[in-house]
């Protein structure tokens, strides 16, 4: 049977799971939720069945079971180095995604979204956001000087998990101009994995 995912095509974190079963080669349906989503498609009843939170990626694995939160999914088959224990290999794995889900999605994400789906550049949020998405870009700077992936040199869902936001990362008017890290990790080397795709940029 194949998985179905309910998500949005200019959403970020829907993007990391499409991308990830992609590239595992995982059969999957995708179900478009944007139609309505800016006016509460995910908040009828019958979404709160998949999600209880209403929110999007949801990935449906049978009749009962779902999961949802675009890190938690991508997480369930990491495929640890040989070299490396699968706790020690897991626990660096969740380092990055914790990392995405609470310093760098929180205001990169949050950016773009103010600028490009409610196109309020003067929200007095923004700059602070701005400042936030700095600082974790000079985290992942910092990390992936001296690396070639984000776990060392081996490409796993925790790239994945960072690579969704910062790949579009001018879309929230960030310069990646003095990241050159972070742009051969993401021009180079993400974008030359098997089965690469890219989503469509915004369209709302």
């Amino acid at each position: 049977m194949a998985y179905q995912v309910h998500g949005v095509a200019s959403s970020r974190n829907c993007y990391k799971v499409r991308l990830a079963l992609e590239q595992l080669r995982r059969s999957y349906v995708w179900h478009e939720v944007e139609v309505d989503v800016m006016n509460g498609a995910t908040r009828t009843e019958a979404f709160r069945q998949l999600n209880p939170n209403g929110k999007v990626p949801v990935l449906q694995i049978d009749g009962h079971t779902c999961l949802f939160e675009s890190d938690a999914i991508l997480f369930t088959s990491p495929k640890a180095p040989r070299c490396c224990p699968r706790t020690v290999f897991r626990g660096r794995v969740s380092c990055n995604g914790f990392f995405e889900q609470y310093s760098h999605e929180p205001n990169i994400a949050v950016a773009r979204f103010i600028l490009q789906f409610v196109k309020h550049p003067d929200d007095p949020r923004l700059p602070e956001k701005t400042t936030g998405s700095y600082r974790a870009l000079d985290v992942m700077e910092t990390h992936l000087a001296t690396r070639t992936y984000c776990i060392g040199e081996q490409y796993t869902i925790a790239d994945i998990a960072l690579y969704a936001y910062t790949h579009v990362a001018d879309e929230a008017n960030l310069d990646l101009g003095r990241y050159p890290a972070i742009r051969a990790w993401r021009l180079v080397r993400v974008k030359a994995q098997p089965r690469h795709i890219e989503m469509p940029g915004v369209d709302v």
